[in-house]
């Protein structure tokens, strides 16, 4: 079974797929709804993209071919790609760590340096953005994708989550990351305050919950 890629561009998922993939996820194309075969023109991946940018109104866009693994390095060459990685923290009481940040709820995460790992980005990013120092490494969680403008340039940021254990109770929010407030929450009773959270964070939340 190919691998299917979901990215949220602007809040709103694009998915990569296969012509099965894309029955499957039941979007039926509609005004705001595309979902189209791939014809090999990346200037349609960008003619996409644009329509997100400018219509709020625009629900979904699913591209889906044969090669699925095409598609992806066809959609990926749209962009510049930068790799980060995270941490799904809980405490002692299973509460999940999040803080706020620049108008939205948000887990800790950031770009992975030269020369590190997936897994050692994680903690650093962790550590440095709330001051937590005793982390246990936990299992890889998921991948997520997301999109945005820098300096007149799209990007595309693949984020690595895992999951991670910490007996801490200090935290200090990294001020000089615009991180405002840090707290520890019930994730799944959490989400159905509905907070604002992005949409791949409420997703990385989700599937945390459920493992």
């Amino acid at each position: 079974m190919p691998q299917n890629y979901k990215i949220y561009h602007n809040g709103r998922p694009v998915f990569i797929t296969s012509p099965e993939g894309a029955q499957e996820l039941g979007y039926v194309a509609d005004r705001f709804t595309h979902v189209m075969l791939y014809v090999g023109k990346r200037k349609l991946i960008k003619n996409y993209l644009d329509l997100l940018d400018k219509n709020r109104q625009m629900k979904a866009v699913v591209l889906y071919h044969p090669d699925v693994e095409m598609l992806w390095q066809e959609f990926q060459a749209c962009f510049k790609v930068q790799e980060a990685a995270g941490g799904y923290v809980l405490n002692e009481q299973k509460k999940l760590l999040v803080f706020y940040r620049r108008g939205s709820w948000d887990l800790p995460k950031g770009k992975i340096d030269p020369g590190e790992t997936p897994e050692q980005a994680a903690v650093r990013e962790v550590q440095e953005e709330t001051g937590i120092q005793n982390i246990q490494l936990g299992s890889f969680l998921t991948h997520t994708y997301h999109t945005f403008e820098q300096k007149d340039k799209r990007i595309l940021k693949k984020t690595w989550w895992y999951h991670m254990d910490t007996t801490d109770t200090q935290v200090v929010p990294q001020t000089e990351e615009d991180i405002e407030e840090i707290i520890w929450v019930d994730p799944t009773h959490w989400l159905q305050t509905e907070p604002e959270v992005y949409p791949n964070i409420q997703e990385v939340i989700r599937l945390g919950s459920q493992k």
